[in-house]
């Protein structure tokens, strides 16, 4: 298993020391750094500052938001940064939720596993050099309307690589099996090394599929997992709290949460009722209350050094060949010793 170092994306600013992060992480032998956008900072402008100051580490996104760039976009993007880093970028990709969508792009949601299947198919034209044209649901190239004068495109440059990698963000069954069938990796959040069944029926779903793309032996797992070290289990889980609260309770509407749907899939519907329903009535700090250690231990590192060094078989031993965790430099250190 591999390391990788999650940079998120802002708060309000920048974040401080965040380029002296990124070189301890490469210097412990990190695989990888990830960046991510809501709607605020973008995902691939620190990724491109920040690879700048390294040589090896791959630079990734966790994730680009589909409904922010179109498909070429990306794809170009993903062809320059990968050019100016000597290969090392890898494309996360998510549909993120109708709040977003609608509220920030002003793009439709309905169907993100269709649009999905579009983006990526477009992509793949772009970066392996083919004269575009698709005539999809969500994407049409040419645009079959405007002036009539739109014209199938070749990029103009040559990508460095023409499989560059791409990894689905998916946490539903259907969209873990689209993950599997289409895509170089799966992005999972949330994911529970003890309680994992459902994923691997999903992701074996996907591979049998026709034409998919790779195979259970040269696919990528990327998970985001939180560390926090303390001798008291409790004060490290008050850590995480928040985060579960936030994506349980409020990242997403109330029937329309998928980060909920994760949580209740590991048998914690009461709970997640619960939470969101403080959540949404404003009472944060009682739906952070309402998380329990027993959810927070599923799918995180959370104690003493020793408790947290116990555990990390399992996920040695689970689905996930990258875990990508954040924290300071100590943090880093840490699990680049109880890991690699």
């Amino acid at each position: 298993m591999k390391l990788g170092l999650s940079l998120g994306y802002w708060g309000a600013g920048p974040p401080t020391g965040i380029a002296d992060l990124v070189r301890t992480a490469e210097e412990l032998g990190y695989d990888s750094m990830w960046t991510a956008e809501a709607y605020g900072s973008d995902a691939l402008t620190p990724l491109a500052w920040l690879g700048a100051a390294t040589d090896r580490i791959r630079l990734g996104t966790s994730i680009i938001q589909l409904s922010a760039r179109q498909p070429t976009a990306t794809a170009m993007a993903a062809m320059t940064l990968d050019h100016l880093s000597g290969g090392r970028v890898a494309i996360g990709l998510g549909a993120s939720g109708p709040q977003v969508v609608e509220g920030w792009y002003g793009q439709p949601y309905p169907r993100p596993l269709e649009r999905t299947r579009e983006y990526i198919a477009i992509m793949r034209q772009v970066i392996e050099r083919e004269k575009v044209a698709f005539d999809g649901a969500h994407y049409q190239l040419p645009f079959p309307g405007g002036t009539g004068l739109g014209k199938s495109l070749r990029s103009t440059i040559h990508p460095l690589r023409t499989d560059i990698p791409i990894l689905l963000a998916a946490e539903g069954p259907k969209n873990v099996a689209l993950a599997a069938e289409i895509a170089d990796g799966w992005m999972p959040l949330f994911y529970a090394p003890a309680d994992d069944a459902h994923y691997r029926a999903a992701l074996a779903e996907g591979f049998a599929r026709e034409g998919a793309r790779r195979t259970a032996d040269d696919f990528e797992v990327v998970c985001m997992v939180s560390v926090q070290v303390d001798d008291d289990v409790e004060v490290a889980a008050d850590r995480v709290r928040p985060m579960l609260a936030l994506y349980i309770g409020g990242m997403g509407a109330k029937g329309a949460n998928f980060h909920k749907a994760v949580f209740e899939r590991m048998g914690y519907t009461a709970e997640c009722d619960r939470i969101q329903e403080l959540y949404l009535a404003g009472r944060k700090d009682e739906a952070e209350k309402a998380v329990t250690l027993e959810m927070v231990e599923k799918i995180a590192l959370v104690g003493p050094r020793d408790k947290i060094a116990s555990e990390i078989p399992a996920w040695k031993d689970s689905l996930v060949t990258t875990m990508v965790i954040g924290g300071d430099a100590e943090s880093l250190r840490l699990m680049a010793g109880l890991v690699l």
